[in-house]
């Protein structure tokens, strides 16, 4: 880090966090091999993370601001290591700050164990039929049922946590002063998403993920009126390439999302 702060003449670029429990994260802090501090202070990777004197660094140009199914603000700060356990904002941060001029916010709004052909299922996608089986659309409920036969309505619905995430995302951007103090104006820059591993134990909805993720894309770019955000996907790292099965499927899907060598 530079050390310089934010032009705050400029609106704060917000970059909104979604997926399960990879990005929601589990990377130990302290402790012995594969924790953080083991890391940092023994292995001396990512100086980036603390000072001179060997403390975890504080950004004051980088904010990170982190809510949960509607609990929080769970963290509400300028970046910086602090306890428990830590996600993917770290790696994606510092670069950020490093490479924008106006004050940036990393916003996390995620839970684990979530599907994006079922909890994440974005608004404006239909019901379908696979193998017998009905799954339903956006606020369908329950996750499916056979053909022919009544669904029975459950607690939860198709899209309910797409609904929750969304919801403290712009809670949190409704009252922008409490969560990036001084600032009064933003825009949301870029999403980053990291999911899919729950699909994969879905054959329906592994066939269906590059069509939900497609749609998934788009309507974040419309609920945050942000048309030319970034979205940035990363892939699941156990499946491979021409692998097959649902796992295959769904990092096929995620590959053809890709700007540069993708279908869309």
């Amino acid at each position: 880090p530079d050390g310089k702060p934010a032009d705050m003449a400029k609106p704060v670029q917000v970059f909104i966090l979604m997926g399960q429990s990879n990005m929601l994260g589990k990377g130990r802090i302290t402790g012995g091999e594969g924790s953080l501090e083991n890391a940092v202070k023994n292995k001396h990777l990512y100086s980036f993370l603390v000072d001179d004197a060997g403390n975890w660094s504080e950004r004051k140009d980088v904010r990170f601001v982190r809510y949960m199914s509607g609990k929080g603000p769970i963290n509400n700060e300028w970046l910086r290591v602090g306890k428990g356990t830590i996600g993917p904002e770290y790696g994606i941060a510092h670069p950020l700050g490093n490479a924008i001029d106006a004050p940036v916010m990393i916003l996390k709004c995620c839970i684990g164990n979530r599907s994006l052909g079922w909890d994440l299922l974005p608004p404006g996608s239909g019901s379908y039929e696979f193998e017998g089986k009905i799954y339903p659309g956006y606020k369908g409920s329950p996750d499916s049922w056979v053909k022919g036969t009544e669904p029975k309505p459950i607690s939860w619905y198709a899209g309910k946590q797409y609904d929750d995430d969304t919801a403290d995302a712009k809670k949190a951007l409704a009252d922008l002063g409490k969560h990036y103090p001084g600032a009064t104006k933003f825009e949301v820059a870029g999403f980053f998403f990291w999911q899919g591993e729950k699909d994969c134990g879905n054959a329906a909805h592994a066939t269906k993920y590059e069509e939900n993720l497609v749609r998934f894309i788009k309507r974040l770019r419309q609920d945050f009126s942000a048309p030319k955000a970034k979205f940035v996907l990363a892939t699941l790292g156990e499946s491979e390439k021409g692998g097959g099965g649902n796992g295959g499927k769904v990092l096929d899907a995620q590959l053809a999302v890709d700007g540069a060598a993708g279908k869309h």
